[in-house]
């Protein structure tokens, strides 16, 4: 086995090197040495990282798509959204500054500019009392502004201030999720919420806790990484505690969709029943029913 391992195309063996060194290529691919562990974890770890920045460029695409596809962003909050979209491109930007591998943070570049997107779909189909009042097209250029001035600070703040909002992203993350926590558990419901991007995001914060113990081992970065995957599992069980409520509703509404409020504008139906007797001649009992029909003429 190790003959065609250490024969590999020259093209396959320098992509294995750029990812996981000349040392750990040469003992887990060449060599098959498995029992290698400081390798055997190394590797591991960069698989996962790649892994991750590949889901993470497509994680935010099916929230995309339900947004788009029902023209609503009805459930989902704003406020979460904003500071969730701060947390990534704070990561990003101190993991770029600090020179980590791309591997370790990658995915935070595709969650941010995802965010952006959905962010603006929100302020466009659901604004806030705030900005109800402008145009749509007044509400994107001011939410626009906004991040390109936050993006300029991040890449022309000092590396002290720097850390220190990457400290800040701790309870960016959990103020980020309360929001849509809460927003869920009122309207007892997850809305036009994606389930594939919270699974995605629970285990690709898993993922996440591995390989920053393995090739970063900053304390912050992976504090702020256990923190998300808790808030994550939270709304995954609203998911699967509210999943179906909607349809339940619509359901319940009638089959032509008719609900109780415009029932109630119908007017009332009336049922009147008109009995008609025969006279009966003064003095005299009725006569017994017969096989004669009782008529009478009207003028």
């Amino acid at each position: 086995m190790t003959t065609i391992t250490r024969n590999l195309p020259w093209f396959i063996k320098d992509l294995g090197v750029s990812i996981v060194g000349e040392k750990c290529y040469t003992s887990i691919v060449e060599n098959l040495d498995f029992a290698d562990v400081e390798c055997l974890k190394y590797s591991l770890s960069k698989g996962l990282g790649l892994g991750i920045v590949v889901g993470g460029s497509i994680m935010k695409v099916p929230q995309l798509l339900l947004i788009v596809g029902a023209r609503s962003a009805r459930g989902l909050s704003l406020t979460a959204y904003v500071l969730e979209t701060l947390s990534y491109a704070i990561t990003l930007a101190y993991s770029y500054r600090n020179e980590f591998p791309f591997s370790t943070y990658g995915e935070n570049l595709f969650l941010t500019i995802q965010n952006v997107i959905i962010t603006l779909l929100i302020v466009h189909y659901n604004p806030p009392a705030s900005l109800a009042a402008r145009s749509s097209l007044q509400r994107t250029i001011f939410s626009i502004q906004f991040m390109l001035a936050f993006a300029v600070a991040l890449v022309v703040l000092p590396p002290s201030t720097l850390a220190a909002f990457q400290i800040a992203t701790l309870p960016l993350s959990l103020f980020s999720k309360l929001p849509q926590i809460r927003q869920n558990h009122r309207a007892q419901s997850t809305g036009q919420l994606s389930a594939f991007a919270v699974i995605s995001q629970i285990g690709g914060c898993l993922a996440r806790l591995f390989t920053t113990a393995t090739e970063v081992g900053d304390p912050i970065v992976s504090a702020g990484f256990a923190l998300a995957l808790a808030l994550n599992v939270i709304l995954g069980l609203q998911m699967w505690m509210y999943w179906g409520k909607e349809e339940k509703d619509e359901l319940e509404a009638g089959p032509i969709g008719i609900t109780d409020e415009k029932k109630a504008q119908w007017p009332p139906t009336s049922h009147t029943v008109e009995v008609v007797i025969p006279p009966a001649s003064p003095g005299r009992a009725s006569p017994r029913p017969g096989n004669r029909r009782w008529s009478r003429k009207v003028d």
